[in-house]
């Protein structure tokens, strides 16, 4: 040995983090102009550092779809490793700043989201101050796009959709309920309201893609067939808001509706139909590991999941 490290043993890296961060930012955005619109850079820069880094690899990454770009098979493959190792970065990157400061990326769907989540945040953040926290609320299909996307890394849905890609564990119980104004024809109803007075009301509902909308159609077209929609509504805040008007009824879930029941803004109506129990959920990317802010906030949530049983 002459003391010279012996160069064959160390392969010199072809792969850079600025091209990765290219690469996922284009994955997300459909073209390297999106993709330099997210990380602050110039088409032009953006554009070479993923033209070097499929170079380098030796394969394309996209295939070319007009003015897009989508995923091939190589991208797919290299997506949830790419997104993997620029969140390890970014730990690293804060690793000796005295505090985990990464982001805290989730997506809810609009029930979870304005109702359960934001106590559960704020909570979290008492204990990690330094983190910023990202939270996209949508339906629950928007969610499930989120996650598959690496967009957030943790997402929450009301309804049963999945995706091959995503792991779906089982979080807090729920009850879907149907409400009117106090002041509605079938609010006045001694006893339940029945099947035919249900059947012939106007109905305001969620759009469809949202879980709840998904809950409110399995429970009542099985008990009740065709209903009156005539409304249907992006929010719960927004139906609450019309049912209490005395127009139509609602059908939402109890987490969403209890401050409105409590204050006797809307009044649940009794009915002969079985109850309407349903499970939210978390869901993650099976391939994509979790940072350590997001495994601190999930093991967060499921102590509430833990507590809500022990109250049980």
């Amino acid at each position: 040995m002459n003391g010279k490290t012996d160069q064959r043993s160390e392969p010199r890296l072809r792969v850079n983090l600025r091209q990765l961060e290219v690469f996922v930012a284009t994955a997300r955005g459909g073209s390297t102009r999106a993709a330099a619109d997210r990380i602050a850079r110039s088409q032009s820069a953006a554009s070479t550092a993923l033209a070097d880094l499929e170079a380098s690899l030796g394969a394309a990454l996209f295939d070319r779809v007009g003015r897009r770009l989508v995923l091939n098979e190589n991208g797919r493959a290299m997506l949830p490793r790419a997104a993997s190792l620029l969140d390890q970065a970014s730990e690293l990157q804060h690793l000796f700043s005295g505090e985990h400061a990464t982001p805290l990326r989730v997506a809810a769907s609009l029930t979870i989201g304005e109702v359960l989540l934001p106590e559960l945040v704020a909570k979290w953040k008492l204990a990690h101050p330094a983190s910023p926290v990202q939270l996209i609320i949508g339906n629950t299909s928007e969610v499930i796009e989120a996650v598959v996307g690496f967009d957030v890394d943790v997402g929450f849905i009301e309804g049963p959709q999945t995706h091959p890609d995503l792991i779906v564990r089982p979080w807090l119980s729920d009850q879907m309920v149907i409400v009117a104004a106090p002041g509605h024809p079938l609010a006045q109803v001694r006893g339940s309201v029945g099947v035919r007075q249900l059947r012939e009301a106007p109905w305001a509902l969620r759009e469809h893609g949202s879980g709840t909308r998904e809950a409110a159609d399995r429970w009542l077209t099985e008990h009740l067939g065709e209903l009156k929609v005539e409304f249907e509504l992006g929010s719960p805040e927004a139906i609450k808001r019309l049912v209490a008007a005395g127009t139509a009824l609602g059908c939402l879930s109890r987490h969403a509706v209890a401050q409105a029941l409590a204050q006797g803004l809307l009044v649940e109506l009794r009915t002969r139909l079985p109850p309407a129990v349903r499970r939210l959920a978390m869901v993650l990317h099976r391939d994509k590991r979790l940072g350590r802010g997001t495994e601190n906030f999930v093991r967060h949530c499921a102590a509430v999941q833990g507590a809500a049983k022990a109250a049980r």
